[in-house]
C-alpha cells in the first residue's frame, strides 16, 4: 500500500523515482512479451526520463491486440506473484535475482533503444546481479521480495491512467485500446485489471506467509 501511495503523490514521484523507471520497465515488456506469444512482433523499446515509455508491436486479430493492449498491467502483478513467491527461500531468491538481472540486460542487447533506457535498464541488471552476488543469502528474499512488490504496482504507476481514455502524448491508454477492441468500456476493463492485479497478489502473499 505504501508502494502504491507514494507513486501518487508529489515528493513521493522523487523518492520512488528508480523504481518508477523499473516499473515502466515491467510494464512496457509486458506489452512487447504478450505480443510475441501472440505471434506478434515487438519491434523495439523506448523509455524517458519522465517515467514514460513506449513499446512498439504489431499483431493480427482482435483478441491478440486486446491481449497486447493488457499485457503492460496484466503483466507486472503476475511477475511480481513470482518474485515474492521465490522470496520464500534464500535459494529462490537467489534465482529470481539472476533471472530478473538476465531479463534486464538481455531487453538492453535486444529491444531497449533510447539512451535514457539504455542507461537506466543497464544500471537496474547490474545492480540486480551485485544483489545476487554480494548480498548475503539472509538479505535476499526481502530484496526480492520487495522487487516482486514495485513490480505488481507498477500497474497502479498512475492510478488514474487505469480509469483513463487518453496516455497524453502517447495517444489512447491500454483500457480505451482494449475498450476499441472489444464491446466494453475503457473503465469496465480498468476495474477488472485491477481486481485482477489485487487477487494475484492476495494468493501470492497468502502463499508466501503460510508456510
Amino acid at each position: 500500500m505504501v508502494t502504491v501511495v507514494l507513486f501518487n503523490i508529489p515528493y513521493g514521484y522523487y523518492i520512488n523515482y528508480p523504481f518508477r523507471i523499473l516499473g515502466t520497465w515491467f510494464h512496457e515488456m509486458g506489452h512487447g512479451l504478450m505480443a510475441i506469444l501472440w505471434g506478434g512482433d515487438f519491434y523495439r523499446l523506448e523509455m524517458f526520463a519522465n517515467g514514460s515509455g513506449v513499446a512498439y508491436t504489431s499483431s493480427s486479430g482482435i483478441i491478440n491486440q486486446a491481449f497486447v493492449s493488457a499485457g503492460g498491467l496484466m503483466s507486472p502483478p503476475i511477475v511480481g506473484a513470482m518474485l515474492i513467491l521465490s522470496g520464500r527461500t534464500q535459494k529462490g531468491a537467489t534465482i529470481a535475482m539472476n533471472i530478473l538481472a538476465f531479463a534486464l540486460i538481455i531487453s538492453v542487447l535486444i529491444w531497449v533503444r533510447s539512451l535514457f533506457g539504455f542507461f537506466t535498464v543497464g544500471l537496474w541488471g547490474v545492480l540486480i546481479i551485485a544483489c545476487a552476488v554480494k548480498l548475503p543469502n539472509n538479505y535476499k528474499p526481502f530484496v526480492i521480495q520487495f522487487l516482486g512488490i514495485q513490480a505488481w504496482a507498477s500497474t497502479f504507476l498512475s492510478f488514474d491512467y487505469m480509469f483513463s481514455d487518453n496516455a497524453g502524448n502517447l495517444g489512447t491508454s491500454d483500457t480505451q485500446n482494449i475498450a476499441n477492441l472489444l464491446i466494453l468500456p475503457y473503465w469496465f476493463w480498468g476495474g477488472l485489471i485491477a481486481i485482477f492485479a489485487i487477487a494475484v497478489l492476495a494468493v501470492s502473499l497468502r502463499v508466501t506467509f503460510s508456510r
